[in-house]
């Protein structure tokens, strides 16, 4: 089995234009996001999911340096482009995160990719497991894993905006249709009012500051070394 991590990136963003290629601590924000991502165990490889827009050459660059797979998709349209991706990789699992999330806690979404895919091979499988469906990790650290026959299968009745802007909507808001387990392995209590993600000019100031006193260490640092950084 091909287990996939795609990872959703485009420039276009509005309240904060072009936050994947801030800097923190030396190196851009998407850069962070794939550096932690190309440390959960057990993927087979890495997809970066961009837009057709001109502006995202910039994140196709980027991925040639970095060697990593890029796939180019509809910019409104996500779920369509993470299925694409997913076919072109040849996926049968696929892991999302996304590219404002430059402090992914590499043993936690592991852990939750070790969930899904003990589930897949038992008698009682599931379609799809994350660490937010309960919020208590920090916004910023959500791992989503499903099957891509659970992809596909959102891909063909998702229908509104929202179910195709946001992926896997379509999977837990129908409980009838898809079966779907939250994982909670936090065993530092309820972390959910820290916020690590990269959406406003005030994320990025902290986001920041947290890189700084990482300094070199910040490739390697645990949750319980940003929450101390955080601090």
């Amino acid at each position: 089995m091909r287990t996939v991590a795609i990872i959703q990136a485009r420039l276009g963003s509005t309240r904060l234009p072009a936050k994947i290629m801030l800097d923190l601590g030396g190196k851009t924000a998407l850069e962070r996001c794939l550096e932690r991502v190309s440390r959960f165990r057990g993927l087979s490889e890495i997809v970066l999911a961009t837009t057709r827009e001109a502006q995202d050459d910039l994140v196709v660059a980027l991925a040639k340096r970095l060697d990593v797979r890029i796939y180019r998709g509809d910019e409104k349209d996500v779920l369509r482009r993470y299925v694409e991706a997913a076919r072109e990789a040849q996926a049968d699992i696929v892991v999302r995160c996304t590219s404002d999330c430059p402090l992914l806690d590499p043993e936690t979404s592991s852990k939750v990719i070790e969930t899904f895919l003990n589930r897949h091979v038992s008698m009682d499988p599931v379609d799809y497991v994350s660490n937010n469906l309960e919020r208590y990790l920090p916004l910023g650290l959500d791992t989503e894993v499903f099957s891509m026959s659970a992809l596909e299968k959102a891909n063909r009745i998702a229908d509104d905006a929202s179910e195709r802007e946001h992926v896997t909507i379509a999977m837990y808001r129908r409980p009838e249709e898809f079966r779907c387990i939250p994982v909670r392995l936090n065993e530092l209590g309820d972390l959910s009012g820290h916020r690590w993600t990269l959406d406003t000019l005030a994320d990025y100031h902290f986001l920041a500051s947290v890189f700084n006193k990482l300094g070199a260490s910040a490739d390697m640092a645990s949750m319980k070394d940003v929450l101390r950084a955080a601090n």
